[in-house]
C-alpha cells in the first residue's frame, strides 16, 4: 500500500525550489534566456499539493502548475 500525499514527503518544499523548476521549464519551451524572466508571483495550494508559479519575460505571461510531490511540471499556460 502506497501513502497518501500527505505522508509523502514533498519534493518542492519550499517557494525557492519551485521558481528555480518554472523557469526552468519556461527556458526550455520558449528558449530564451533567463535574465529575461521575472518573477510575477507564486501560490501553493495545500489541498492539491501543487505549486503556481506567474512569469513574465517580453510581453508574454506565463503560469506554471507543478506537482509538489513529484517536482514535476503539470502545465505551461499563456494568459
Amino acid at each position: 500500500m502506497s501513502p497518501g500525499i500527505g505522508l509523502m514527503k514533498r519534493r518542492l518544499e519550499a517557494e525557492k525550489q519551485a521558481i528555480a523548476l518554472a523557469v526552468s521549464g519556461v527556458l526550455k519551451k520558449y528558449e530564451i534566456t533567463q535574465d529575461q524572466i521575472k518573477t510575477l508571483e507564486t501560490k501553493y495550494d495545500s489541498d492539491s499539493g501543487d505549486w503556481y508559479v506567474a512569469l513574465g519575460f517580453g510581453e508574454k505571461r506565463v503560469i506554471v502548475k507543478m506537482d509538489s510531490v513529484h517536482a514535476t511540471i503539470s502545465e505551461i499556460n499563456e494568459i
